[in-house]
Parts: C-alpha cells; structure tokens; sequence
C-alpha cells in the first residue's frame, strides 16, 4: 500500500511539475515552447508516468480517474480517499518546486478560463469523458499498463490540450488544478475544475457499461 501511495504521489507531482513549468516557461520565454509543445508536454509525462509506474499503482495520477475506477467496481473504496490524498499532495509539490523556480510568476501554471464559466465547465466534462472512456478500454482492471495503454492515453491528453487547452486549459485532472490554483491564489473558478473533471469520468463508465460487457463496466 505504501508503494502504491508514493507511486501516485511522486507519479501526479511528475506529471504536474512538467505541465505546468512548460506553461511558466514559455510565457518567460516569449513563446518558444508553443502551444503545441505544451500540449506534447502533457501527453508525453502521462505516457512516461503510465509506463514506469503503471504496474505499481495503476498510474491514476488523477482523483477523477480514481474515482470513475471505484465506481466501475475496478478499485477498492478503501483506498480511494488515500489515492486521492497523495495525487494532491505530489501535486502541491510539484507546484511549490515550480514557485521556487519560477518565483514572480502570476499564475504558475494554473488552469484558468478564457471564456465562459459555463462554456469550460462543459468543454471539461466532455474532455474527461473522452479521456477516461479511452482509459477504461486500454486498462487492465484499475491499472493503466499494457503495451499500448501510455501511447493510446498520452495521446488522448495532447490531442485535448492541443485543441481545448486555448479555451479551458484542458485540465481533466482536479489534482492538476488545486496545486498550482493554491500556490498562486487562484480561487475563483477551481470549482469548475474540481467538478467537471469528476462528472464526465463518472459519464465515461456509465457510458461504457451501455455499450459493451467489459471488466471494467459491470
């Protein structure tokens, strides 16, 4: 239990600390990262983190994907709330790392809308849909391993952040969002990102068990 508690911690501050400093770094560096670099950013740390911690703790890295794996009967209720614990905990880590770094900064990294409430409250929902309908497919019960699981989802993550990023930040992941939104003081919409992710996981496995008998939606 342990080993799977600090593969979430470590695996979720992994995946926050070079999102979010690909963000910082290119808003210093007037652009040289690019959009599209960010957005490969994010769905290459999911693949690395898939592959090496995969077979310890499922690599949820993510309190919405936890939460969808409880309700599909993948993963034990016991320790959902110790998951979830620890990915926010790695997360505010990596986001304390990214303040030391980057110190000045405004948002650090924070995801944050550019539109609507309403509108990225929905465009997160469907995201999360798509990426955990995606992960429930390629998993093997509550874990993401396999030979093909962290292309197949690492792919989903830089696909949405390439597309939906300009508009909602694409965060599908309220661990991502709570630990730069603390660092930086960004209160007023965490909300949006701490609900809309849960909702669509949620969809996803009830979507599943509509459209086919597998292990993961019974």
């Amino acid at each position: 239990m342990f080993k799977q508690l600090f593969s979430e911690f470590l695996g979720t501050a992994i995946l926050v600390f070079c999102g979010t400093s690909a963000i910082v770094v290119n808003d210093i560096s007037q652009g040289m990262v690019t959009h599209v670099g960010i957005a490969l950013v994010f769905g290459l740390v999911v693949l690395a983190v898939i592959y090496t911690l995969g077979d310890i703790s499922g690599a949820h890295i993510n309190p919405a994907v936890t939460i969808a794996f409880w309700q599909a009967r993948e993963f034990p209720g016991h320790k959902v709330i110790p998951y979830i614990i620890c990915q926010i905990s790695g997360a505010i880590f990596a986001s304390t790392l990214v303040y030391l770094l980057f110190f000045g900064h405004p948002t650090y990294g924070a995801t944050l809308p550019a539109y609507g409430i309403m509108q990225t409250f929905i465009l997160e929902v469907i995201l999360t849909f798509i990426l955990m309908l995606t992960i429930i497919n390629v998993a093997t019960g509550a874990k993401e391993q396999g030979i093909t699981a962290g292309i197949v989802i690492g792919s989903v993550v830089a696909l949405e952040a390439l597309f939906a990023g300009p508009i909602s930040g694409a965060s599908m992941n309220p661990a991502r969002s709570i630990a730069p939104a603390l660092i930086s003081d960004q209160w007023e919409v965490l909300w949006v990102y701490i609900t809309a992710p849960v909702i669509g996981a949620c969809l996803a496995v009830n979507c599943c068990r509509c459209l086919k008998n597998s292990p993961c939606c019974r």
